[in-house]
């Protein structure tokens, strides 16, 4: 292809993952271009709960393996990012109606401090009651028990910018704005067309990853020959941002209408209430949060917290909504698998490998995931670097 850009590794998509993939095959050695429809984590990746965390609600699915690996994650981007990763207590409030009794909540804190090794933030216990009313003006009618355990937060949009710096300082090329628009496969190469700064440009490139999050299974079936694209949902998660003092604390609480989690964290010197899970069809740069999500973290943020009961008291200064891909299947989002699904062209030297779904958390365990994945196709060379000893900043 005369004039197309030469790469080992082309990738599509400047969230968290594309960045991480990135990073990760610039450190093994291979020349790198990303290209990226409009900014590094405008999808996605700005728009989560801003949590690098275990999953303590999947371990009531039995989702063992991803709790295990995402307490390790936490770990290393702990010492990785010390200035964009920190470990937070958080708390459990359990009342007389709460679904999820204290004992369960000792079995599964415990599980969660096994889990994580017994390392930093195992540390689980429960608050004497004469320390409840120091709690954000959490509401004391009805509270039985309060449990506080350990996990961190993260600015997420900082993190995949720190993670696409740490790529670029390794060589990787950042074409942005680019935007993908078709790729023929080869015997053992896939040729890229898209339009960057509004000109036809071509990469030539031994694999292409498919990490442009919730666009994915659409980019997926602009490439020919046709290759497998699994069945998949999309589910948007919600959050407010409330004109209101940012709480001392971040709160595990558990909505009175169905029983998910919900957290009210602060954010910016603010309060911030989420997530939601409400299947999403459309245009995924349009995702914003719907009335009925609207009405319902509010109910959740009233129950708790009853200053915010008042008429006027619960103002919202923002909002915002992701999108997370999910396997397909029946029954709610909250019993599928939140384990990152990669999926490959071919088996034997792969051409292209898709990435649907995932957490924040695990972003460089999914990297190198997929770098074992596609490292039968790519040549030989001499890491110039580890990704478990890059420090992000």
């Amino acid at each position: 292809m005369s004039g197309a850009i030469d790469v080992a590794v082309a990738i599509v998509g400047g969230g968290i993952h594309g960045a991480g993939i990135a990073q990760a095959a610039a450190a093994a050695g291979h020349s790198v271009v990303l290209l990226e429809q409009t900014a590094a984590a405008a999808g996605s990746s700005s728009r989560s709960s801003k949590l690098i965390h275990g999953g303590l609600r999947y371990l009531e699915t039995g989702q063992f393996h991803l709790v295990r690996e995402s307490l390790h994650e936490r770990t290393t981007l702990l010492r990785l990012a010390p200035g964009l990763v920190r470990l937070r207590r958080f708390y459990v409030p359990i009342y007389s109606q709460t679904r999820r009794r204290p004992w369960q909540l000792t079995v599964g804190l415990s599980l969660y401090a096994l889990l994580s090794g017994f390392g930093r933030g195992a540390g689980f216990g429960t608050v004497p009651r004469s320390q409840w009313k120091s709690l954000d003006g959490l509401d004391q009618d009805g509270l039985q028990h309060v449990f506080f355990y350990h996990d961190a937060q993260t600015d997420d949009r900082a993190m995949t910018e720190a993670v696409l710096r740490s790529g670029q300082q390794l060589g990787v090329r950042m074409l942005c704005p680019a935007q993908f628009r078709n790729a023929c496969l080869r015997e053992d190469s896939v040729d890229v067309s898209f339009t960057c700064s509004g000109s036809e440009q071509q990469c030539h490139a031994r694999v292409l990853v498919n990490a442009a999050g919730p666009w994915a299974d659409r980019l997926a079936r602009n490439i020919t020959p046709a290759i497998p694209v699994p069945t998949l949902e999309c589910v948007q998660g919600s959050h407010l941002i409330m004109d209101s003092a940012a709480p001392q604390g971040l709160y595990y609480v558990e909505s009175p209408r169905d029983g998910r989690a919900i957290f009210v964290m602060p954010w910016h010197e603010k309060l911030m209430i989420g997530t939601t899970e409400t299947r999403f069809r459309g245009d995924p740069g349009k995702v914003a949060p719907t009335p009925a999500e609207i009405h319902y973290l509010l109910g959740v943020l009233k129950h708790y917290f009853p200053r915010f009961r008042s008429d006027g008291a619960a103002q919202i200064s923002a909002s915002f909504a992701g999108i997370r891909v999910l396997p397909g299947g029946a029954g709610h989002a909250f019993h599928r698998s939140r384990e990152t699904l990669l999926t490959a062209d071919r088996s034997d030297r792969p051409r292209v490998l898709s990435i649907y779904g995932g957490k924040l958390t695990t972003w460089r365990a999914v990297s190198a995931r997929a770098m074992a994945l596609i490292a039968s196709s790519l040549l030989k060379r001499t890491p110039v670097a580890r990704t478990d000893h890059l420090s992000l900043s």
